[in-house]
């Protein structure tokens, strides 16, 4: 489950960004291509959460889908998973967006 490694690297963020400041809430947006399984992410944010200035804070998964073009075609597309393929049937596509991770704001006082 990579999850486990994702949620920990996320925390060490928040929790240095908080600087000592409680932490509420984490607003996080995921690119598809990720392959984050939002479940697993927010069990394993309660979990390494613990005995730290975010336990207890709530996690926001916004899974985007993620954008390519089409090399044959030149067609713009979306994806919601990682399998590369056209509508057209090529699979010579440039992934264009999904395979990000941002943190969009976190509440602390």
């Amino acid at each position: 489950m990579h999850e486990m490694a994702i949620t920990q690297s996320l925390v060490d963020t928040v929790c240095e960004h908080a600087a000592g400041r409680r932490v509420h809430s984490v607003q996080l947006q995921v690119g598809a291509l990720c392959a984050i399984v939002p479940a697993a992410m927010e069990f394993c944010f309660d979990l390494v959460t613990e005995g730290t200035v975010a336990a207890g804070a709530k996690l926001d998964v916004d899974v985007r889908p993620g954008a390519a073009q089409c090399r044959t075609c030149a067609a713009r597309f979306e994806l919601s998973d990682p399998i590369l393929l056209c509508p057209c049937g090529s699979a010579d596509v440039e992934v264009l967006e999904g395979r990000d991770m941002k943190i969009l704001s976190m509440e602390v006082s």
